[in-house]
């Protein structure tokens, strides 16, 4: 992503109950991640997913489907997740779904 945070110091609290060894929530840490570091906000009503490999790819999740109505539970409008997962889940209109294939587009496309 072209971050440079090799002088940084990264904290990550999490809420009571989520497991950090989860794959999916690999996205949305490192967006936070860069987020803070950019000093720019995730858009609001947006949720991420996705398990991120060494080389800044989004590689798809299991259950997306049922993360994505969840996500509309929630009252999210905007949902980016792995384009596997989307090129394989059935039209949503309650919720607008973007698959990216890498970091990189995930900044792209919200900071």
């Amino acid at each position: 992503m072209g971050l440079k945070l090799y002088n940084q110091d990264i904290f990550l609290n999490v809420t009571g109950g989520i497991r950090v060894d989860e794959p999916a929530m690999d996205l949305g840490i490192t967006i936070s991640v860069a987020s803070s570091f950019l000093d720019k906000p995730v858009p609001p009503k947006t949720v991420l997913f996705g398990e991120v490999g060494l080389t800044g790819e989004v590689r798809g999740v299991g259950q997306a489907e049922v993360r994505v109505r969840e996500s509309i539970k929630l009252g999210f409008e905007r949902c980016i997740l792995p384009k596997t997962n989307k090129e394989r889940m059935k039209k949503v209109e309650a919720i607008q779904l973007k698959g990216v294939e890498s970091l990189g587009e995930v900044v792209k496309l919200l900071f």
